[in-house]
């Protein structure tokens, strides 16, 4: 038995592509189109390093994201989508890809069929979360400095805000004594109804009813749009399915963190001009967290209850947006139309291709790095992490996203290490072995930059704009480097800096994504590729005229 197809390596961090052309499967009996993802894993697996336990979950991973997509992609066939015509919230439903390089990009576990149209992100559903009182005693609550906490929910619930506070008080408990926090309503029947139970007879956590208003999921699922009040903040959920490599659950030290880092790092773009006015980043805050977080009965049953019942509340984009400006997600720009048109197609004929990703870089790559160099913060920025915002298509600046476990940083090279927070460390029962935020390996920080951000949302524009023939692979990395050199002269004090955060390093070491899901998650799985950022006597960038 054997299998036949053609791949082809990329330029960009050696990564390999497999070409449009069947996968097909040859035996004694004869050959054909391959069928089975399961039984191609199960006749390859002398070929792979993996655990038996892991490979059988990760052939279901397999088979649910084919399922998961193309059920997708069919009600999108039905409906007619238009990403070109959409606003930034359609675009968080439309967009298909949102993580392609993960094989299980859309896997989902724990989510049935009925599930997935409920509460997946391209059927446009409305979800309404359940909210909860739960008592101080057992619930961590953390907010930006400038916030307060009454007045807040207030915000976010009007005047549905009372009527809870009179059932509270109907139920014989007083309403201070309570935080309010949402709860996704899957979260609630599958996980919080029965871990909670104990808390729930004490009334430790009572039951108040819906959000008054409708909400939409963004790509990450967990994530939740106001589809009624836009510029209301999103609401960042647990949920207990396993999406690419992780649970979907949030840790309590990450909630802990979120504000604190949220809060730090406006302060150090608000105090760099070149960040706050030359660059204009915005960085979508988590204002604040809410995690329930009781005592375990037995250490046994502490994953019933760790992470499954928190709630981040982050900055809507909406309000960010000045006249003329208009934003998509960072994913839309490797976005098709359904006719197979790029969604970007017409951005760059209309400005130039070469123009529009010098332009790009400028508003995109640059700040990024310009935090790294200057302030020793990396942040994580891939996928659905970072938002374009652009005039009539021409890339105009930057949002980020996800702070609570999306930065890395070397306490000592930051440049003012007194204005950071304190950061809550992965207790020692968190299994995630990427999730810390401080190291003392400078290594760690760059690449963890060029791992997320570089690796994976760059190299995802890269090769999409090579394939459909709008703009070559090598020469998109070389005006990312033309990019840097520009901006690294303009910089001359930083050349210590640069060195290093050596972004430039010939290879970089990046997550071996397939491995973490055959073998246990007990530790980084990386390997070390090809740096394209890495200085070349032969770049083309600037060559010729524009498109």
């Amino acid at each position: 038995m054997r299998y036949t197809f053609r791949m082809r390596r990329r330029f960009g961090f050696n990564r390999v592509v497999l070409e449009s052309g069947p996968v097909r499967r040859h035996d004694a009996a004869g050959s054909g189109e391959a069928e089975s993802i399961t039984r191609f894993l199960a006749e390859s697996v002398d070929s792979l390093l993996a655990e038996p336990a892991c490979l059988a979950r990760f052939a279901d991973e397999l088979e649910r994201t084919l399922i998961n997509d193309a059920l997708a992609r069919y009600v999108a066939s039905e409906r007619g989508h238009v990403l070109a015509s959409a606003e930034y919230d359609q675009l968080e439903s439309l967009v298909l890809d949102g993580h392609r390089y993960h094989p299980a990009f859309k896997s989902r576990v724990g989510f049935d069929v009925t599930d997935n149209l409920a509460f997946g992100p391209e059927f446009a559903p409305d979800v309404r979360p359940l909210w909860l009182a739960s008592h101080r005693s057992i619930t961590e609550v953390t907010r930006a400095a400038t916030l307060n906490e009454a007045d807040f929910l207030a915000a976010q619930l009007g005047e549905t805000l009372a009527s809870f506070h009179e059932r509270l008080r109907a139920e014989g408990v007083d309403p201070g004594s309570y935080t309010l926090l949402p709860v996704h309503p899957w979260q609630w029947r599958e996980y919080v109804a029965t871990a909670f139970a104990e808390q729930l007879r004490r009334r430790q956590l009572i039951v108040l009813g819906e959000d008054p208003r409708a909400f939409r999921a963004q790509q990450s699922i967990r994530t939740l749009a106001c589809r009624d009040m836009p510029d209301r903040p999103y609401l960042k959920l647990s949920m207990s399915l396993v999406n690419t490599s992780t649970s979907r659950v949030l840790a309590p030290h990450t909630v802990r963190n979120a504000p604190p880092i949220s809060d730090w790092l406006r302060r150090v773009i608000d105090e760099d001009a070149f960040l706050r006015d030359e660059s204009g980043l915005i960085v979508l805050r988590e204002v604040m967290g809410s995690s329930v977080t009781p005592d375990p009965p037995a250490a046994f049953a502490r994953s019933a209850t760790y992470g499954t019942l928190a709630c981040i509340w982050r900055e809507s984009l909406h309000a960010f947006l000045t006249s003329g400006e208009r934003a998509v997600p960072f994913t839309a720009l490797t976005g098709s139309e359904l006719d197979g048109t790029p969604f970007v197609d017409a951005w760059l004929r209309h400005h130039g291709a070469r123009a529009w990703t010098r332009r790009l870089v400028g508003v995109a790559v640059i700040p990024l790095l310009h935090l790294l160099f200057r302030h020793g913060v990396a942040c994580e920025a891939h996928a659905q992490n970072m938002v374009l915002v652009h005039r009539d298509g021409m890339p105009e600046r930057i949002a980020l996203k996800d702070f609570h476990d999306g930065i890395r940083f070397h306490r000592a090279l930051l440049s003012d290490p007194d204005d950071c927070p304190p950061i809550d460390s992965p207790p020692p029962h968190h299994v995630n072995a990427n999730s810390f935020v401080e190291t003392d390996d400078v290594d760690l920080v760059t690449d963890f930059l060029l791992d997320a951000f570089c690796f994976v949302n760059l190299g995802e524009l890269a090769g999409f704009l090579d394939d459909a023939g709008l703009l070559g692979e090598r020469e998109f990395w070389a005006i990312v480097r033309e990019g840097i050199a520009t901006y690294q002269a303009r910089f001359p004090e930083l050349r210590e800096r640069f060195a290093l955060f050596d972004v430039g390093k010939p290879t970089v070491a990046v997550e071996k994504l397939t491995t973490r899901r055959l073998l246990t998650d007990t530790e980084p799985r990386l390997h070390d590729v090809p740096n394209p950022l890495a200085p070349r006597s032969d770049d083309p960038a600037g060559r010729g005229d524009d498109d």
